[in-house]
């Protein structure tokens, strides 16, 4: 449930306009909702800012439109996040506010309440065309979250003056997620460039010694230009939760 549904709930209770019963009974399926196959997490928001997302490898069609549903009346905004066209045309049968973004595989049911932007832009960059897909992840998820994104793709190190050539775009970042494969080496190249986070992220594209992202990984571990994140091989999901974060914690400021 959405922290401004409970604060209404609250609120409508010390005001008289909600019986204290009627109260709980709408409270009753917190902190979290027993569905038998899965225990759906009413109070992630409220803790972390960020709401439960719906991963949909090793789920039945049947399980996560049941998922979608009870999220979707507590009026979270839903994400489905490593699906396809055919969960998809699921959803939309019930759903006809759904959207899907095949490059991002991700569904997108829209919440009641709008979000408006926040301060600050998160810029999504890629190395090469390959990393869309995972870039796409993270950028959605950031849009869906309400904050601003650009995304600046294709300007790897293998012809670095395409990179040059946004340096404007760059500087106006509050914070950067970069999502490269091969060497990895996008993600040094541009944090030595800013003085905001950089979220990086190792893709599994490239060629048999990249291990499926391994040598991504490694790389920026063991990144040249200090203070930068990495997160898990494809993760685009995960790259965008730090970035809103780092936001939310800068407004706090």
């Amino acid at each position: 449930m959405e922290p401004k549904k409970i604060r209404k709930i609250l609120q409508d209770v010390k005001s008289g306009k909600l019986d204290p019963e009627a109260a709980l009974l709408k409270l009753k399926d917190l902190p979290f909702e027993d569905l038998g196959f899965a225990k759906l997490d009413h109070h992630r928001t409220l803790r972390t800012g960020i709401p439960e997302v719906i991963y949909a490898p090793g789920k039945t069609g049947a399980q996560i439109v049941k998922l979608v549903s009870r999220l979707y009346k507590d009026g979270v905004n839903t994400l489905v996040t490593r699906t396809d066209k055919k969960m998809f045309q699921k959803i939309k049968e019930k759903f006809q506010s759904a959207t899907f973004n095949p490059d991002a595989r991700i569904i997108h049911i829209p919440n009641r309440h709008k979000k408006s932007p926040g301060k600050g832009t998160i810029l999504v960059v890629t190395a090469g065309t390959s990393d869309i897909p995972v870039a796409e992840e993270a950028a959605m998820t950031v849009e869906v979250a309400g904050h601003r994104v650009k995304r600046l793709f294709d300007v790897g190190v293998a012809g670095i003056h395409r990179l040059f050539a946004h340096k404007k775009i760059i500087d106006d970042a509050s914070v950067i997620i970069v999502v490269a494969g091969m060497e990895g080496a996008l993600a040094s190249v541009v944090a030595g460039l800013v003085d905001v986070p950089v979220i990086a992220v190792p893709t599994s594209i490239g060629y048999g010694a990249s291990f499926n992202g391994l040598s991504a990984l490694l790389s920026m571990l063991n990144c040249c230009a200090p203070g930068v994140t990495v997160v898990n091989i494809d993760n685009g999901f995960g790259a965008a939760c730090a970035a809103s974060l780092i936001l939310k914690a800068k407004g706090k400021e």
